[in-house]
């Protein structure tokens, strides 16, 4: 399945590496986050090499549904309560500087993107409570929020926190005009990391620094982060024609929907489940029907799926891989945020790269613990983490070549998908989705 963005823009093809090559920094991933860190490094004065294992873009980036803003969900009173009041507003300022950045570079640069200033609703049409909370604590914490009862969505709801100054583009379009200085090599897999080399099938890279960029790190350990992430899917369909509904919405009930135009379309966002345990009903099905029910004159386009890292604490992993490789740097564990997150991350890392410090390290570290925020959530984790390792012990089982998990077959994404760390693979065996490297054998 391919996005909207995927099939209205042309990136420009990059050679595959050949032989070795030796940089400053390199970067595995050529999706937002590694772009935009070699983009910024390379304002630095850094010698920068970006290594892609598909085309640039082609991965989680591809199939986001683009909106910049720090509005993540219900986010500001539960960090409040489980990390502090001041990791909270340092979580929220950098996101809403990182909203910022983007536009400054692309009223700088003149980027056609089909950028959009536009306010971020969450709504809800079951109570109020939950919302004022959050407004109050998002106000608090120095965020552009409030509460408002009206809204232009095709339905009356019963409130919704408004985050003004945010914005939403094409993904690829920036993309595709951010790296056009940049050396990005396509088609070139890394398949091992060793100190300073990385291993490629077509050379290898050394580097003083390597940047982990690839959406879930591959790497197991050090690091261990296939014990502290785990995979989300949600599913986007694309409809028109469909009236603007002046603004980017995203309900906190169960099963609710989120919308946002583009183009005079609507990309309607529902679901939201762990890789590899796929819901009981056809969640493109029980769009059509809600389609249908709220613009009965659109039109279907397309559709496809999103997967996303969700941290234990709901805070990404931005900073250095482990204690034990102070030369290896990672960006991952965006959740639904990855715009603003990638700008983040893009932000910290050509930083302390360079040797200098943020005011965010410690919020977003890696190796910091946040025992409150994260107890129920590695419990849960670590439960189906060790139900898929003990099926794939069993006779017949198909297994994921990452950690040995048993693979489930999504018959509506009509894929193979690991229920332990979210790896995807073909009904062919292909390999879609990491943290695993390699394909399977040919399943019938």
């Amino acid at each position: 399945m391919k996005s909207i963005w995927m099939d209205s823009t042309l990136i420009p093809r990059r050679n595959s590496l050949t032989g070795n090559k030796r940089t400053e920094v390199v970067i595995i991933g050529a999706g937002m986050a590694g772009i935009l860190t070699a983009f910024y490094l390379q304002r630095h004065g850094v010698h920068v090499v970006v290594l892609e294992a598909n085309r640039i873009g082609s991965g989680q980036s591809g199939f986001t549904t683009a909106k910049i803003t720090s509005q993540h969900n219900l986010i500001y009173h539960k960090l409040e309560k489980s990390v502090g009041k001041e990791s909270a507003r340092l979580y929220g300022k950098a996101n809403q500087l990182a909203v910022e950045e983007y536009g400054k570079l692309i009223k700088r640069y003149s980027i056609q993107c089909h950028y959009e200033k536009k306010d971020a609703y969450l709504y809800s049409v079951q109570e109020s409570k939950k919302l004022l909370e959050e407004v109050q604590s998002a106000k608090e914490l120095g965020m552009p929020a409030s509460f408002v009862r009206e809204t232009k969505l095709p339905f009356p709801v019963c409130g919704a926190v408004r985050f003004t100054g945010q914005a939403q583009f094409n993904p690829l379009e920036f993309i595709k005009e951010i790296s056009s200085g940049i050396t990005v090599y396509e088609r070139t897999k890394v398949l091992k990391v060793q100190g300073h080399d990385v291993i490629t099938d077509r050379g290898v890279v050394k580097a003083e620094k390597i940047v982990f960029a690839s959406h879930y790190p591959f790497v197991n350990v050090p690091g261990f982060y296939f014990a502290k992430m785990y995979q989300e899917k949600s599913y986007v369909m694309e409809l028109g024609p469909v009236e603007d509904l002046e603004g980017m919405y995203l309900g906190v009930d169960k099963k609710a929907y989120s919308f946002r135009n583009y183009d005079g379309k609507l990309l309607l966002g529902f679901g939201s489940h762990r890789t590899g345990k796929a819901p009981d009903t056809d969640p493109f099905i029980t769009m059509r029907h809600t389609a249908e029910h709220l613009f009965h004159q659109a039109e279907e386009f397309r559709s496809w799926t999103a997967q996303d890292c969700m941290t234990l604490d709901s805070i990404p992993y931005i900073g250095t891989f482990s204690a034990f490789r102070p030369d290896w740097y990672v960006a991952t564990g965006f959740g639904k945020w990855g715009m603003s997150s990638s700008m983040v991350a893009a932000k910290m890392l050509s930083m302390q790269i360079t040797g200098k410090r943020t005011p965010y390290d410690a919020v977003f570290s890696p190796q910091r613990h946040h025992i409150k925020a994260s107890a129920l959530r590695f419990a849960e984790h670590g439960l189906e983490s060790v139900k898929g390792l003990s099926a794939g012990v069993k006779p017949g089982a198909v297994n994921c070549p990452h950690m040995g998990c048993r693979l489930i077959w999504n018959q509506y994404d009509k894929r193979w998908e690991c229920p332990c760390h979210g790896s995807g693979f073909e009904i062919s065996g292909k390999i879609s989705a990491g943290p695993a490297q390699q394909s399977l054998p040919f399943i019938d």
